[in-house]
């Protein structure tokens, strides 16, 4: 019948002022209305995890809490000092990082890199991948893509869904997982002050605006050539730098852990700064929970390594010697970054109601 018709509605991620125009959406899984719904119900369904008990939901949700940017934030009761766990109680190897924005980044994902196009490994390369991962990891849903499956076809309204995004109301963990990169990928952070501000809508204070000097120049506070600014308006540049934070290294899941290379050692991501006062605990180990205590790190805190990025332009002084008033300012311009429309569009929130 011609209303059985597959025919999806294709949705238009609307590019930003000054964002780039590539944005990382693969030609098998294009971004469409029902889609993006299907991905948004599986996200914030505990369900997903393979479990029915009251006590044993998990989604996505549990921890990428848009009030908090994604992250599960400093208030979560759930993790205390926002360090994330997984079900069974296993904490994650590293604090959280943002989805904002993630559909411009085509240079991997996770702190690491370790998902990446040019990954070995077929099963970890794409953004879907991660949702497979996330099944799996023992520090998160700690159950498998059977059980998911098992629990989601049990399901009654989510036949339709599949069949309206998919074209099939056959229900696979790999259409599952297409459906949450699709949702994740629309979660696009554009609206702070300092966006309204490049805008000519919004007006920066006297601090905010030295702050924003301390940050894009060398002389200043230096954040720039890893985090972007006016230019790169993501706040990040999504490479992999050793930002000086130690001089011995341990952890097993650094940028060295995937290239091999021995002046990736103790590198990391740079993690994009959009709605940063929400994002601690700050660094891939969640060491300092305050923003005041980064801006003194990068003030005064900085150490030498073999692997130390050369981009630490202020490591032979211990960092860029900021005085009170310049952090005070440097802060205030941080503050600009956060997007309270990001932080409570219905778009991105709970859908009124799962099948």
């Amino acid at each position: 019948m011609p209303g059985d018709k597959y025919a999806p509605t294709p949705y238009t991620i609307h590019v930003p002022a000054y964002f780039p125009t590539q944005m990382n959406i693969p030609a098998d899984n294009p971004i469409t209305v029902e889609g993006v719904y299907l991905g948004r119900c599986l996200f914030y369904d505990g369900r997903f995890g393979g479990r029915t008990d009251a006590d044993s939901l998990m989604s996505c949700s549990s921890c990428h809490v848009q009030e908090s940017a994604f992250v599960c934030g400093l208030a979560n009761p759930s993790f205390p000092g926002g360090m994330p766990h997984g079900i069974t109680g296993i904490p994650t190897p590293h604090a959280m990082m943002t989805l904002c924005n993630v559909v411009f980044n085509s240079n991997g994902y996770l702190w690491n890199g370790l998902i990446d196009p040019l990954n070995p490994n077929p099963k970890k390369r794409r953004l879907e991948d991660l949702v497979w991962m996330g099944i799996y990891a023992p520090h998160e849903m700690h159950s498998d893509s059977n059980k998911s499956l098992q629990v989601i076809r049990s399901i009654p309204g989510y036949k339709p869904l599949f069949k309206a995004a998919f074209g099939s109301d056959t229900i696979t963990f790999e259409l599952m997982a297409k459906a949450i990169s699709q949702f994740i990928r629309t979660l696009v952070s554009s609206d702070s002050k300092f966006d309204r501000y490049l805008q000519g809508s919004a007006t920066l204070t006297s601090s905010e605006l030295n702050g924003y000097v301390l940050f894009v120049t060398e002389q200043g506070a230096d954040c720039f050539h890893c985090h972007g600014g006016s230019g790169n308006p993501l706040f990040t540049t999504n490479l992999y730098y050793n930002n000086a934070k130690d001089s011995a290294f341990s952890d097993t899941r650094d940028r060295y852990a995937v290239t091999g290379n021995a002046m990736d050692i103790g590198a990391y991501r740079a993690p994009s700064l959009r709605n940063v006062e929400l994002l601690a605990p700050y660094m891939h180990d969640g060491r300092f929970t305050t923003l005041e205590q980064v801006i003194d790190f990068y003030s005064n805190g900085l150490v030498w390594s073999p692997s130390v990025s050369p981009l630490m332009h202020k490591l032979s002084d211990g960092g860029a010697q900021l005085t009170p008033a310049e952090k005070a300012d440097l802060k205030a311009f941080l503050l600009t970054l956060t997007d309270q429309t990001f932080l409570t569009n219905p778009a991105f929130g709970p859908p009124p109601s799962l099948p």
